[in-house]
């Protein structure tokens, strides 16, 4: 393969201003804190809107380049429009696409190109917990199965790795399987 061959960011992933961030983060660990937002509003009936254009990092305020936007509802057999993915399909969202981003960036630090990433996320919720009918019945996912396909110019045991490494450090996946302290607060006007 010649130099002009080389792709400038392997799968998609600058991975060296990874490896600068991280390297500044470790020398300037306080850098390191950050807090992430998303604002929500009530739009009608079970439908909310969530923004998220500002976070902490760095040091300082910063500004997404573009605010995104992302609907939540549930679907018509729950007598609403299904005008988004209910909350709880987020959570899967949230933990396939933090580990698959992992999964692009160590194999771009590896050496190794992927060609195929795909996850299927499945989550088992006995509804009688979350509609108050029974109170030793969990609101939530009872359990949550991930099967990832990865293709890529690595053997098959080193595309594992991808996953297992991957896994180790997603943020998500972390606040999925360890309790986090979540405290809420109401203003009412």
């Amino acid at each position: 393969m010649s130099v002009t061959d080389t792709p400038i960011h392997p799968n998609g992933v600058d991975i060296e201003a990874i490896r600068a961030a991280r390297a500044a983060l470790t020398d300037q660990p306080e850098l390191a804190q950050f807090q992430f937002r998303a604002t929500t509003r009530w739009v009608d009936g079970v439908h909310s809107r969530t923004t998220f254009d500002t976070y902490y990092g760095l040091g300082a305020e910063q500004a997404r380049t573009r605010s995104h936007i992302a609907d939540a509802d549930h679907p018509e057999l729950f007598a609403a429009p299904d005008d988004g993915p209910t909350p709880i399909e987020f959570v899967l969202h949230g933990l396939t696409s933090c580990i698959t981003a992992g999964i692009a960036s160590i194999a771009a630090n590896r050496g190794i190109t992927l060609t195929k990433v795909t996850a299927l996320a499945q989550g088992d919720v006995d509804m009688r917990g979350l509609l108050g009918i029974d109170k030793g019945v969990r609101n939530g996912y009872s359990g949550v199965t991930v099967r990832f396909t990865v293709e890529g110019d690595a053997p098959a045991e080193e595309l594992e790795k991808l996953v297992a490494q991957s896994t180790k450090r997603s943020a998500v996946y972390d606040v999925v399987t360890n309790p986090v302290p979540v405290t809420i607060d109401v203003a009412v006007a």
